[in-house]
């Protein structure tokens, strides 16, 4: 791979900052094609550069959809939900002190390992799992809490499920497809799907991040389910039941090119899930709002983006059965 510098390597590219802000080129909404260069297309705000506001608003987008999703499971008042994963405990008001949480995390040698991004606890065992966590430090101290630690074991335990967050800039019942019906497609060999070039609400998993979620899912024996977020609604689905859609031929991998913050770009296998073999997850009551706001470098440098804030996500009674039943097992 190569940035503007030259080659870069495959694990540079691939840190766990860049990785988090990492932008699929279909969603570079806000690049500038028709003006020619710009001087704040440079812009350097730390040691990485920022390529424009899709990189600001990925990560402002990104906070916002997990909180969202905090928000709806706590209101439940039968489940509490914990973020887990470095991406939802780094800080997420600063993307400089973000940055930095994550060279902390690949200093300790702990930038690489996967963990899913949230953790569900009955309510029942709320106030056992906060005393665990206090224990180690908080929240933000998780991610460098070993799995193999009596603290860490103790808090997978109490768990009912792990979840991946995805999250998409689209309203998804206004996408084209959406209610669609599944019919026989050639290329799969006549099982049901939709044309290739159907855009429709999808739940989507990377390839390089199937074998990791699995090896955690089966390591720590807690069901891992995959959360995708729209402005509108939200699904869910298991893990092990995406793995039997992709076995079984029913979804097929798409190769897409991602932007990281450096500059450098790379193609990545994702499966998009049909939303057909997930369960609804929740309904949006409210939006939310978008801020415009920007980046002020000591330098004079601004760079302008758009905030993500508010909205409110209410569960549907099929997630609230699909946790259930989780919690019963």
């Amino acid at each position: 791979m190569w940035s503007e510098d030259g080659p870069i390597s495959e694990s540079a590219a691939e840190s766990g900052f860049d990785s988090a802000l990492a932008v699929c080129f279909e969603d570079l909404e806000l690049t500038l094609t028709s003006m020619g260069d710009a001087p704040w297309s440079d812009f350097l705000l730390n040691p990485r550069r920022l390529r424009g506001s899709d990189f600001l608003m990925r990560w402002s987008q990104g906070v916002w959809s997990e909180q969202r999703l905090i928000d709806a499971v706590n209101a439940t008042e039968r489940y509490r939900a914990l973020p887990y994963g470095p991406s939802g405990v780094a800080p997420s008001d600063d993307i400089r002190a973000f940055e930095l949480y994550f060279e902390r995390l690949e200093a300790a040698g702990l930038g690489q390992i996967e963990r899913p991004d949230l953790l569900v606890f009955q309510t029942d065992d709320w106030a056992q799992a906060s005393a665990i966590v206090s224990r180690l430090g908080g929240e933000a101290e998780l991610p460098f809490a070993l799995e193999e630690s009596p603290d860490i074991k103790a808090l997978l335990r109490l768990a009912v499920v792990a979840v991946e967050c995805e999250n998409s800039l689209w309203k998804g019942k206004m996408m084209p497809d959406y209610g669609s019906e599944l019919r026989p497609q050639k290329r799969l060999d006549w099982k049901e799907g939709l044309r290739k070039a159907a855009v429709l609400p999808t739940i989507i998993v990377k390839e390089e991040d199937r074998l990791p979620l699995r090896g955690w899912q089966a390591a720590n024996r807690v069901p891992i389910h995959v959360w995708h977020v729209f402005f509108d609604m939200a699904f869910g689905i298991a893990l092990d039941r995406i793995e039997g859609l992709i076995e079984g031929g029913l979804i097929q991998p798409t190769v897409q090119t991602f932007q990281a913050p450096g500059g450098a770009t790379t193609s990545k296998v994702i499966h998009k899930i049909y939303y057909h073999y997930a369960y609804p997850l929740g309904e949006a009551t409210s939006d939310p709002t978008l801020i415009p706001d920007f980046i002020e470098e000591k330098n004079g440098h601004i760079l302008p983006y758009v905030r993500f804030e508010g909205g409110t996500l209410v569960f549907t009674i099929e997630a609230l059965r699909v946790l259930d039943e989780l919690a019963a097992r």
